[in-house]
């Protein structure tokens, strides 16, 4: 009788072991000063506080913030169009916007990759572009998991899961508690759907409208897949710009990241009791995407807004006296931005009219 493998069952030893051997380099990119690195080691280790004159961080009480999120059926897309190097993009971004509206900074991420059998260069691409988000990010890819499954995933298929620790001192943390009457809502503009609302998207591109990812949208300027791959942008830079310009909690008071929900919803989650958001729809042109989609599967406005971001990807409640400065901070930064409306005095909650 012969003798049963791994191999025989679908796992390969030696095909994991290239796989492995191509993911430190793309990793050690990422790292600064305060990782540690252990060769073989079974976790990853960052130092806190760093004594150096080249990157000095001193926290009075420090909070370790963590978020984790994965890519949902986007992945579907990068399967139709054969490209894994951006989807690792939007695995940081997911975690790492979440943390940042606490006003944390962005420490280290780590990453989960379910295939279903060993492919070492889709795993180096899958990882490479997790290492650019990283990059993006300024925060260190500190370690990992691959997992094969074969009778988990079918052929060619796998799966992402993201983890972001961040830090923040607590006199610092953001909740939305210091939102006021009066204060200002900006909204700094999305690369496109991001991450959420894959599964209707790909239901009314692929399944009603019958496109293909080649397929040429003359009013997008590019193919089907090229919209829809697109990265999830990532606002390290843009937050942590601000907050260290302006070192009081009083200038930013509430900070939210635009997913599925939408602005209503997702913005509702920070707002105090006693004060109402009251956004104006005709302050921001809704990017050409959104409208192409709402179009070709005839869905309702209301879906629309709830589904998807619409063209605002991150929102920042400020105080009035610090909005058209931190506008210009945006602008300089090239990311667009508009003045979405105000908090005013009411019934707790978010009005988008």
């Amino acid at each position: 009788m012969a003798k049963a493998t791994y191999k025989d069952a679908g796992v390969d030893l030696e095909v994991y072991a290239e796989s492995m051997a191509r993911l430190p380099a793309l990793m050690k990119r990422t790292h600064s000063p305060r990782v540690i690195w252990l060769d073989g080691g079974f976790a990853g280790l960052f130092q806190l506080d760093f004594p150096s004159s080249l990157f000095a961080r001193r926290y009075e009480d420090p909070v370790l913030v963590s978020c984790t999120d994965g890519v949902g059926t986007k992945l579907k897309v990068a399967q139709l169009c054969g490209a894994h190097d951006t989807v690792g993009i939007d695995l940081v971004a997911m975690s790492v916007n979440d943390a940042l509206c606490c006003g944390a900074e962005p420490l280290f991420f780590l990453d989960y990759v379910a295939m279903s059998h060993d492919d070492p260069e889709r795993l180096e691409q899958i990882v490479r572009g997790v290492s650019n988000g990283c990059l993006e990010a300024d925060c260190a890819l500190l370690g990992g998991e691959t997992a094969i499954m074969p009778d988990l995933y079918s052929r060619g298929d796998y799966d992402l899961a993201g983890f972001c620790v961040g830090v923040v001192d607590r006199k610092r943390l953001l909740d939305g508690r210091a939102i006021a009457v009066d204060d200002v809502v900006i909204g700094i503009a999305s690369s496109g759907l991001h991450s959420n609302g894959y599964s209707l998207a790909r239901k009314v591109v692929f399944e009603i409208a019958g496109h293909s990812v080649d397929d040429e949208i003359p009013q997008l300027g590019q193919t089907v897949g090229q919209a829809l791959i697109t990265p999830t942008r990532i606002y390290a830079k843009a937050v942590r710009a601000i907050m260290r310009h302006y070192t009081v909690k009083s200038v930013v008071h509430g900070i939210a990241h635009i997913t599925g929900g939408g602005l209503v919803e997702n913005l509702a989650r920070i707002v105090p009791a006693g004060v109402r958001l009251k956004l104006d729809r005709s302050a921001w042109q809704v990017p050409p995407i959104f409208s192409w989609l709402q179009r070709l599967g005839e869905i309702d406005g209301a879906e629309m807004d709830r589904v998807f971001n619409m063209g605002i990807g991150l929102v920042l409640v400020v105080s009035p006296f610090y909005a058209e400065s931190i506008r210009h901070q945006l602008d300089d930064l090239g990311l667009e931005n508009w003045l979405l409306g105000k908090a005013v005095a009411g019934e707790s909650g978010v009005e988008l009219n």
